[in-house]
């Protein structure tokens, strides 16, 4: 004690540092408390650390974090200047979390990052450090930044222009387009998938003559989803070059005559001439070929038939996955809906062999093509088909909170599982999802599943507790959700 002090007095005096500048005002208003008290709960609760085991009955509160930021960006509400700290802090450790974060933290967030190392992240994720970016009105505001911008802050205007201005979007960058380094032309070219339109078609044209073979790539794929394009005009005569309808058979059947050869004029239109490792050349090509094809095309060239109708058609010599799995991608990247419901068939259907998609996770992307109440219909008439097993990557695509149809469909397969005496972590993941997603409505619907069933016969040892915990956690979870939501409504 006797040194601290004498250490203490031995220091000269020195000139104080100049003050920070105080942060910029957040005008959003206030939280109701009882959603900051909510929000101090959420941010205090840590993953564990143990290695594994029974969760318990206490819900998942890290994992309720997103949507409640969700929620309250939504609703317009500034952050506690206390509660920053652990916010940054949470974002830190799950990027996940850092748009919704940074939204709901706003400027004060930015101010705290400039004092802290190990916030820095928040500088870098908000371009310009949190500077307001112009509006497309603010001309010179915009060349300036344009030009003389760093890399993340242009990406940010171009992106912010595009969504406002299409077409002065593009104009802007045709400006400095012949300057620009390819990993930048690339990210500055995906840009353009928002608001794609038939104007954008003489840029991508030229750009499938760049010296980048990924920015050639990507001209390819937006001028194939523009089906008006000459691109797409190629390759509908490529594919339809290669399939084509046998009536000479008892019943009319497709039959595929993959490209022999991969030449200039498809490299130049994006076609990759190298197949990947345990790929064949001439079906890797075709694949390519089917995809960036105008869906609407195979109607003409098949005698006006639909999509529907064409799907049903069988294929000769073991084509189908091929031919159907490139249609699924068309599908995707055309954003036809009438082709996905052609593709992806009956949701009764075998999981991997139905009419179309090849696999479930072409389904899942099949699906996003959809409305959300017919993604939500076709996934619980799957599951009312299959169970519960192979419907995790189609559950995933479906918008939260789960309809009411869909919300049944997963409880009831749920309930089947339990009277079944199947171990409940067999389902942990959709168990997860269900926490998240079904709406705070079911809670009392589900209070029933709570009890612990009586062991059956053949059930698998101790798996009735498990169950009544796992329920139990639900249950509290979506009432914790439907809490979450009142705090967070303005009075």
């Amino acid at each position: 004690a006797v040194e601290t002090v004498r250490r203490r007095a031995g220091v000269r005096p020195a000139r104080a540092a100049a003050r920070p500048e105080p942060a910029a005002a957040d005008p959003r208003p206030p939280l109701p408390p009882a959603a900051a008290r909510r929000l101090a709960m959420l941010l205090a609760d840590r993953p564990g650390t143990g290695g594994g085991g029974r969760r318990g009955t206490a819900p998942d509160l890290m994992e309720l974090l997103p949507q409640w930021l969700a929620l309250a960006n939504t609703r317009g509400f500034a952050a506690p200047p206390e509660a920053l700290p652990a916010l940054l802090d949470a974002a830190r450790g799950r990027t996940d979390l850092r748009p919704a974060a940074l939204t709901f933290a706003g400027p004060r967030a930015l101010w705290l990052a400039r004092l802290n190392p190990d916030w820095r992240f928040a500088l870098r994720a908000t371009p310009g450090g949190g500077a307001d970016l112009p509006s497309p009105r603010e001309t010179d505001r915009v060349r300036r930044l344009w030009q003389e911008g760093l890399f993340a802050e242009r990406v940010a205007l171009l992106t912010g222009i595009r969504a406002q201005e299409p077409v002065l979007a593009r104009e802007l960058l045709e400006t400095t387009w012949p300057t620009e380094r390819a990993e930048d032309r690339l990210m500055f070219l995906d840009s353009l998938r928002t608001g794609l339109r038939a104007e954008d078609e003489p840029f991508l044209e030229q750009a499938l003559a760049d010296r980048s073979r990924n920015v050639r790539a990507t001209a390819a794929e937006l001028l194939s989803a523009l089906p008006g394009s000459a691109l797409a005009a190629r390759m509908a005569d490529r594919a339809g070059a290669c399939v084509a309808v046998d009536h000479t058979r008892d019943v009319p059947t497709l039959v595929v005559e993959a490209p022999h050869e991969c030449d200039a004029g498809m490299e130049r239109d994006g076609v990759v001439a190298k197949a990947p490792a345990g790929r064949g050349e001439r079906s890797w090509w075709l694949g390519q070929l089917v995809e960036a094809a105008p869906l609407g095309s195979w109607s003409a060239r098949f005698g006006g038939r639909t999509a529907e109708e064409i799907v049903a058609l069988p294929v000769a010599d073991d084509w189908q996955g091929e031919l159907h799995a490139a249609w699924s991608r068309a599908a995707v990247r055309q954003r036809e809906a009438d082709w996905s419901r052609a593709l992806l068939g009956a949701p009764s259907a075998p999981e991997a062999a139905g009419p179309g998609a090849v696999s479930l996770a072409e389904r899942a992307k099949l699906l996003s093509t959809l409305e959300a109440d017919e993604r939500a219909e076709w996934v619980a008439g799957f599951i009312a088909a299959h169970g519960l097993s192979e419907a995790f990557q189609l559950l995933g695509v479906c918008a939260v909170p789960w309809s009411p149809v869909l919300g049944r469909a997963v409880v009831d397969a749920l309930n089947i599982a339990r009277d079944a005496g199947s171990y409940p972590w067999s389902f942990s993941g959709v168990m997860g999802l269900a926490e998240r997603c079904l709406s705070p409505a079911e809670a009392r619907r589900l209070e029933v599943l709570t009890a612990t069933p009586e062991e059956q016969e053949n059930a698998s040892p101790g798996a009735g507790g498990y169950w009544s915990e796992a329920f139990q956690r639900l249950v509290t979870t979506l009432r914790l959700r439907a809490a979450m939501q009142e705090e967070l409504t303005p009075r």
